[in-house]
């Protein structure tokens, strides 16, 4: 019977012939095949009988090829494994060139695997990733679907820019050399395919709150863009967004859920990728020993991942948060990057960790934030300054969920978006929302690469994505 190497080494199976297919990932002594297919970050140890194998077979056992081995599953004899193959047939199912193969069995830096993006899922590292990768967009379904939410697919291409950045890649299918013009001698986008200037999506937001207030609950978790032209460890072009909407939920709701939520997932992970966490681990602690003392973590990944599933989130409004910063002590002896110096300012990275990792220790929900600094459908509070907003803070990474309480009052919500010259023609449907039975509702955001970065420690989004999209490239 043909097995998987995690079937091998995690389930009980009598010691009998076994079939199995994988990748070599070292060949030593002419006997010592160390073999992985994937399911796990573990290799599993098969002893060759080279006496009595074929040369020509010997000689094609290299870094890289694909094997399908036939042979005995026995107790092992050596240190490290409870249990190896005795091989009794190996065939080559795929060669690999010695020469040319470029994940070899030594240290590879990040940036040749970026290079080599189709290939470093082969490495421990990026296997343990990718399978994290998996099993959050597993669980953040199965959460969502054992709560009553519905899944709703997003466009990808729309007509309306949702965060009001205007940084967003145009979708056109007029000839760019000699596009048609119209009388003042712009594009005229009513020859186009849609007949309207069109975008790729930076958020699934807007619709899915049509939705919610149909369905009740939805969320959407599908790819947006931004043609932002950062070239930072923290940005992508082509992103992963979850987006749920939940219809007749204030703010205080939308809390609970986000907090729920993100201990949910979390948890998950710690309970089922226990050994790519492990590995993860001690690969992050490894790094950062080469640090100076003051730029290493306090806490190890898993402890990470625990501090956030094990305590409760502390709530603190935006005021009260700028009172802290203001009257602490890096603030005061100007070690922050961007003092803080009068209410209104918007939050960096540097500070969210301070509230988090320093002041109350535990993670932080920020809510009711000045309205200048955040977008038009949050709703405005009874003060006129601030909206009901709020912020997810974790450690070692800042900001990781954006939601609010949407403004559902139809003329406070014309008056922001006339205020920010956004065109009432423009989403005038999503203005029908608040005609035809309005209500209070909520939802969040999460980048989905920036939940795996802090799953995995690693300090790259470009590296917990298949294929990054950034400035100046896009690769396979």
């Amino acid at each position: 019977m043909t097995y998987s190497i995690a079937q091998l080494l995690t389930q009980d199976i009598t010691l009998q012939p076994i079939e199995i297919k994988g990748w070599v990932r070292t060949f030593r002594a002419n006997r010592f095949i160390a073999l992985n297919d994937g399911s796990t970050i573990n290799n599993i140890q098969c002893v060759v009988d080279f006496e009595n194998t074929d040369e020509s077979i010997l000689k094609r056992i290299t870094t890289g090829a694909a094997v399908h081995i036939k042979g005995d599953l026995v107790e092992s004899q050596g240190k490290g494994q409870k249990i190896e193959i005795q091989v009794t047939s190996i065939e080559i199912l795929g060669d690999s060139d010695p020469d040319t193969y470029p994940i070899q069995p030594k240290k590879h830096t990040f940036e040749f695997l970026r290079e080599n993006a189709h290939l470093r899922t082969r490495t421990n590292t990026f296997s343990a990733v990718m399978r994290l990768r998996s099993s959050l967009s597993f669980a953040i379904h199965k959460y969502f679907n054992e709560n009553g939410f519905y899944y709703m697919h997003t466009p990808i291409i729309t007509g309306s820019d949702a965060e009001g950045a205007g940084e967003m890649f145009k979708v056109s299918a007029l000839d760019a050399k000699n596009p048609p013009l119209n009388d003042e001698g712009n594009i005229d986008y009513k020859q186009d395919f849609f007949g309207k200037e069109t975008n790729l999506t930076v958020s699934g937001q807007l619709e899915a709150e049509t939705y919610a207030m149909s369905l009740g609950k939805v969320y959407t978790f599908g790819p947006t863009f931004r043609a932002e032209n950062s070239n930072t460890s923290r940005h992508l072009a082509e992103f992963w967004m979850i987006e749920p909407e939940v219809a007749f939920m204030d703010l205080d709701g939308n809390m609970d859920l986000a907090e729920d939520f993100m201990k949910s997932v979390l948890g998950y992970v710690l309970e089922h990728n226990k050994e790519d966490l492990e590995f993860l681990d001690k690969r992050l602690q490894d790094v950062e020993k080469k640090l100076p003392q003051a730029q290493r973590s306090e806490m190890s990944l898993i402890e990470k991942i625990k501090f956030v599933v094990d305590n409760n989130f502390k709530r603190v409004s935006y005021t009260e948060a700028i009172d802290i910063l203001k009257n602490c002590k890096p603030n005061k002896k100007k070690k922050f990057k961007y003092i803080i110096e009068e209410w209104g300012a918007d939050l960096q990275s540097e500070h969210e960790r301070f509230l988090v990792e320093k002041h109350f220790k535990c993670p932080v929900i920020l809510f009711d934030y000045p309205a200048n600094i955040k977008a038009f459908y949050m709703r405005l509070n009874e003060d006129g300054k601030t909206v009901r907003a709020m912020d997810i803070l974790f450690p070692g990474i800042g900001e990781m969920v954006g939601g609010s309480q949407r403004e559902e009052r139809l003329d406070v919500l014309k008056e922001k978006m006339k205020a920010l010259d956004i065109p009432e023609e423009e989403l005038w449907w999503y203005l029908d929302l608040r005609k035809y039975g309005t209500a209070v509702h909520s939802g969040f955001g999460l980048g989905f690469e920036r939940l795996v970065m802090f799953a995995t420690g690693m300090g790259n989004i470009r590296d917990v994505i298949p294929y990054p999209r950034t400035p100046q490239n896009a690769e396979f």
